[in-house]
């Protein structure tokens, strides 16, 4: 996917749980999203999972919503489908996420 000069990306960060494989091989969980700048909505989105099917399920649950407006149904989506042991790492990075880009969109530096 190409993507164009109106879009920005950020990543998210959390921690898993200890006993989880994701921590054990890269230490932190993180979600990369590209976000449409007119529309704020999430166009991709991307995570550190093992599995490529954790990955794409993951893009049916964020694509297509804000980064802004939609918390509490992605919270409600994730707690409902996704039932692996990173549910609570992937809400942690989407408001990790969801904060930086309200910051930048507020004229706020960020620290990265």
């Amino acid at each position: 996917m190409k993507y164009t000069t109106n879009t920005t990306y950020i990543v998210g960060n959390s921690k898993s749980q200890q006993n989880n494989p994701i921590t054990h091989v890269y230490g932190a969980f993180f979600i990369a999203f590209v976000i449409d700048n007119d529309t704020e909505e999430i166009i991709d989105v991307e995570c550190n999972s093992i599995l490529p099917l954790t990955n794409d399920f993951i893009k049916t649950i964020f694509i297509g919503k804000s980064i802004r407006y939609d918390f509490d149904h992605l919270k409600a989506e994730v707690e409902k489908r996704y039932l692996g042991s990173s549910q609570k790492a992937i809400l942690v990075a989407f408001k990790d996420a969801q904060k930086k880009y309200t910051d930048v969109k507020s004229g706020k530096d960020i620290q990265l």
